[in-house]
């Protein structure tokens, strides 16, 4: 025996060893394919199910032999029994030793008229005194349940010289009602083959014809299993489902498969984990198993890898995780049959990103301020090199008084000094795009925990950032930004731009591709940073149309901020 047996016979399931049909079942299916194993279940289902058919037919012909002959046999007895000659013989057969002679030619006409297989007249005892059978005259005949012995009809089933018989008994009766004799016909239970072939040959005809078409449907079936499944047997199905578990639940990317009904068809460890689903998603839509708007989106959309070529990268924020995101078309035969999504937790790659756009801000910032300076600086030059001394003491002292302005106007509402710097470096940058930041005089700002500090300045950062892009160009274009810690953290972030249309204001937070920065309905990485921010001081961030026009971003730290007066 090969491996390839032994394997076969380990995925049969087992009944005890004892049991002689368990073993014939495993010798048949032993070292044959799936589709021989499948074909031969079902060619012992044909042959049980023709069984219990003729099993039924041959039961009921039975039945109906019994009752039908039953009754034929006693009125055949009884036609006997009535004929005068028998009547007299049988009243002086105990001392008439040409009794069975005289009443010969009666029990053979009586089988003659049945059709019977044997007719007799037996005394009340049991005895033989005549018969269609000569050699049976003197033998003696177990009457057992039969009632004729005491005067009444009866027929049922006996053994007559060791063959299962159907006898009709019937006494013959003196004037007084003594019985004389009993009257005995009997016929033989036909063969099986002999009732089968008595329910008539359609019976047989359709009984091979069931044959027939339950081997050639069985024989097609298991040559579609065997097409289905690619030529394997149990066992290398088997071996390739445990190497699909094995890979699919050891990688650390997620994996998400949904077919073309947008149900859920694979769904490793790793998935669960990032998606906050459990396994119990398996063979349910997306839709329905609590994921985001935003990565069912992603998952039910026609806009996937094709012949080969996979998706761009998607970023995808939850209210827990940034994901980036990459799917791709999955075909079998010819025939597209889903998507296969891989993701990776990029929470920890999307937090760098905003910490490496702050610093790139306030590059920005010292370049602009160095252009600049540098305008100054030449004017200043200019000034001298004509000999304007009072001139360049007037520009010097208008730009002192310019730049403590702005300063003062940040550092005198907020006293944090991380958040201030980013205000007044913010300023310089967006009027160099031509835009005025101006701060809510309403505004005010303790101190904050160093930590904290830092959210504060990636949400604002990125907020101004975002409101500064949309209102260049707009007339009169204006961000305020209004912030205030007296009632935990609010940061309110309003711009001049076109606004944000309300279908678009949930997905701005979620969806973002790493290849392009700027994306219809969001501008990258920025808005998901803010609400994962957000999220992670337990509070809200949400974007209404501002009462001047162009849109307002709301961020509430809902806890009460732990800051320093």
């Amino acid at each position: 025996m090969d491996a390839k047996e032994v394997l076969v016979i380990k995925n049969i399931p087992q009944a005890p060893r004892t049991k002689k049909a368990t073993s014939a079942v495993v010798g048949l299916l032993r070292g044959r394919s799936l589709a021989g194993q499948f074909l031969a279940f079902q060619l012992v289902v044909v042959a049980v199910v023709l069984i219990a058919v003729a099993a039924v037919s041959v039961t009921q012909s039975n039945r109906e032999f019994r009752e039908v002959r039953g009754q034929r046999m006693i009125a055949v007895a009884e036609n006997m029994a009535s004929t005068p000659i028998v009547r007299d013989r049988s009243e002086n057969a105990p001392a008439d030793p040409f009794a069975a002679r005289a009443l010969a030619p009666e029990v053979d006409r009586a089988v003659a008229l049945s059709g019977a297989t044997l007719a007799e007249i037996l005394g009340p005892d049991g005895t033989v005194r005549a018969s269609s059978e000569p050699s049976r005259i003197g033998a003696r005949m177990d009457l057992g349940p039969s009632r004729a012995d005491e005067g009444r009809a009866w027929f049922g089933d006996a053994d007559i010289d060791g063959t299962h018989s159907l006898v009709g008994q019937v006494p013959i009766l003196s004037g007084d009602g003594t019985v004389l004799a009993v009257a005995s016909v009997s016929e033989r239970y036909p063969s099986v083959w002999t009732l089968l072939s008595g329910a008539g040959e359609r019976l047989l005809i359709y009984l091979g014809l069931g044959a027939a078409l339950g081997m050639v449907a069985s024989w097609l079936l298991s040559r579609r299993i065997k097409r289905h499944t690619r030529g394997l047997e149990v066992a290398e199905i088997a071996s390739l489902a445990d190497h699909r578990e094995a890979l699919l639940h050891s990688i650390r990317e997620g994996v998400i498969a949904v077919n073309n009904d947008g149900d859920i068809t694979v769904l490793n460890d790793s998935a669960q984990e990032l998606l906050g689903i459990t396994g119990a998603a398996v063979g349910r839509r997306v839709d329905t198993v609590g994921l985001e708007p935003a990565v069912v989106s992603f998952l039910t959309s026609c806009d996937d890898g094709r012949d080969g070529e996979s998706a761009e990268d998607t970023v995808i924020a939850t209210r827990t995780r940034v994901l980036a995101l990459s799917r791709r078309a999955t075909t079998s035969q010819g025939q597209r049959i889903g998507t296969v999504t891989t993701m990776r937790d990029s929470t920890e790659l999307a937090a760098l990103q905003g910490q490496l756009s702050s610093h790139k801000s306030v590059t920005d910032t010292l370049r602009a301020q160095t252009h600049e300076f540098a305008n100054q600086l030449h004017t200043i030059s200019g000034l001298v090199q004509l000999g304007e001394y009072d001139s360049v003491r007037d520009l010097v002292g208008a730009l002192t008084r310019r730049r403590a302005e702005i300063s003062d106007a940040v550092t005198q509402r907020i006293s944090d000094p991380a958040v201030a710097a980013l205000l007044i470096a913010k300023t310089s940058l967006a009027a160099e795009s031509g835009v005025a930041l101006d701060l809510d005089p309403d505004s005010h700002l303790a101190a904050l925990d160093p930590a904290l500090a830092t959210d504060v300045i990636t949400l604002l950062g990125n907020l101004i950032d975002n409101a500064v892009d949309v209102s260049v160009g707009s007339p009169d274009a204006r961000v305020t930004v209004h912030i205030d810690d007296r009632n935990g953290l609010a940061i309110s972030v309003l711009d001049s731009g076109p606004g944000v249309p309300e279908h678009l204001r949930e997905a701005i937070f979620a969806r973002g591709v790493t290849s392009k920065p700027d994306v219809p309905g969001g501008r990258g990485i920025g808005l998901a940073l803010v609400r994962l921010v957000t999220a992670q001081h337990g509070g809200t961030v949400e974007v209404r149309d501002s009462p001047a026009g162009g849109a307002e971003f709301l961020v509430r730290l809902t806890p009460t901020v732990d800051s320093h007066a």
